[in-house]
């Protein structure tokens, strides 16, 4: 099961949970702002959530984990040229946009590794290291659902921006390349737009 929540701080973003539906585990995908509001939703399901995942460090993506964290103790992952973004709001943005946001006790990866839920190892996502956007930018596809969330790195009819510190335009359309070899059938979940699918983005990039 997938759950969007979109929550507001100084931008609208898109989070995501992916719900084993027999076990009630599963994995949250980005926290932006309003992080009560994510332990609210949590306990009023009776989900366990075994892993936080970041697409990347900017502070939209990441804004809400503290006050998460205050209730819920939830072991937060993401890719490991994430670091020097959380440690520095400057390169995460948030000293342009509201108060500066450092996030820690973050568990880094090197990239393509394979998670599973501990109640359900056939209940997994994939990350794919899918620079462009920033430095430390990661799709997670769940071919069991056939769902990938790809954060910033390409919205729907449109590719993400290179304007940031840390992004690479060759490497963002390297990316984008990246996740559109994904099957056809795979949904495309976004941070600031509407979900797509892997064929209609094909189109837009005559792949």
């Amino acid at each position: 099961m997938i759950h969007v929540l979109p929550v507001k701080g100084v931008f609208l973003t898109y989070c995501y949970f992916l719900i084993d539906d027999e076990t009630k585990h599963g994995f949250l995908f980005d926290v932006g702002a309003q992080g009560k509001k994510f332990a609210d939703i949590i306990k009023q399901n009776g989900w366990t959530i075994e892993k936080i995942f970041l697409t990347h460090a900017h502070f939209d993506h990441t804004g809400g984990l503290d006050e998460l964290r205050q209730y819920l103790d939830i072991p937060v992952y993401t890719h490991k040229n994430a670091q020097k973004l959380l440690e520095s709001p400057e390169l995460n943005l948030s000293r342009y946009c509201c108060e500066d946001i450092l996030i820690d006790d973050v568990r880094f990866f090197e990239g393509n590794e394979v998670f599973s839920l501990s109640t359900n190892p056939m209940f997994k996502v994939q990350a794919i290291y899918t620079p462009g956007h920033t430095i430390d930018s990661v799709t997670y596809y769940c071919e069991n659902e056939a769902i990938a969330f790809v954060g910033d790195t390409i919205f729907k009819g449109q590719p993400g921006t290179d304007q940031y510190p840390t992004a690479n335009r060759k490497d963002l359309i390297r990316s984008i390349r990246t996740i559109l070899s994904l099957p056809d059938n795979t949904t495309l979940c976004s941070g600031h737009s509407e979900p797509t699918t892997v064929k209609l983005e094909r189109l837009n990039y005559q792949m």
